[in-house]
């Protein structure tokens, strides 16, 4: 197993790294919304910022959470719940479970602390999918943990899993300009930016609605789409909150919110 691994998570960050390398460019290029001048520069290192400390994080709690749970998983799946047709319930599986993860970061006070985080980004483009608080990479850890544990989901699964939604997250955060047939096509199925820029909208109603990561089906399903169509001057963030520096973003999701909201006004 280890040494699948050590093969596997260079091919990973290689592949995740490319992609994020392809939007960052083409969204310079082609633009669908223009992000103001003032704090662009400033936005970027916040996000590499939070993104390096992850980083760190990966191969010291993330990956030995992953494999501990894929060593002691429980043993019940059927014959038939293996190979292509078990990865292919794997990845709906863990998208739909993703689903109400994600949704309970925004309604558990509690999780929605370090999620806000991720939302307090004045503006979106393809490195907002890196851009999470270390404190909610270390629970999404132990969460999937349990999933995996439960289902009994392979290490392999977890990796194409893990690596489907990177690429997702980048393309649904993007500023690229789709061509609108297109987009429409791709959303039948799957989140696209106009999608997850709503959830992103700098209205609570709309942020705590979108919350598909991979498939576009499970917000229509469970009554959390939005009917608010995303616009050219959309403004991105957190309703009633502005970003703060670096180092108060990490010591955030730990100060009080009456702390916070005493500072903000």
């Amino acid at each position: 197993m280890e040494l699948g691994l050590e093969t596997l998570l260079p091919w990973k960050a290689a592949a995740v790294g490319v992609w994020l390398a392809v939007f960052f460019i083409a969204e310079r290029l082609r633009p669908r919304a223009v992000e103001p001048p003032a704090g662009a520069r400033t936005r970027l290192g916040h996000n590499g910022g939070l993104w390096l400390a992850n980083l760190g994080l990966s191969p010291l709690i993330v990956v030995p959470v992953s494999v501990l749970a894929v060593d002691y998983h429980l043993v019940w799946r059927p014959e038939w719940w293996s190979g292509l047709t078990g990865l292919a319930i794997d990845l709906l599986l863990l998208d739909f479970l993703i689903y109400w993860w994600h949704r309970f970061n925004h309604e558990v006070a509690f999780l929605w602390r370090f999620h806000e985080v991720h939302h307090l980004d004045p503006f979106l483009d393809a490195t907002s999918a890196i851009r999470f608080h270390f404190g909610e990479v270390i629970l999404s850890a132990l969460a999937r943990a349990g999933i995996i544990v439960i289902f009994g989901i392979p290490l392999s699964s977890v990796l194409v899993f893990e690596t489907v939604v990177l690429f997702a997250a980048i393309f649904h955060h993007s500023n690229l300009a789709l061509p609108e047939g297109l987009e429409r096509a791709i959303a039948k199925l799957f989140i696209t930016p106009s999608i997850h820029w709503v959830h992103h909208h700098k209205v609570r109603r709309d942020t705590d609605s979108n919350y598909g990561t991979l498939f576009s089906f499970w917000d229509p399903l469970f009554g959390s789409r939005s009917a608010t169509a995303r616009f050219a001057a959309m403004p991105i963030g957190v309703e009633g909150r502005e970003e703060p520096p670096l180092l108060k973003l990490f010591a955030r999701p730990f100060r009080s919110a009456a702390a916070i909201a005493q500072k903000e006004t």
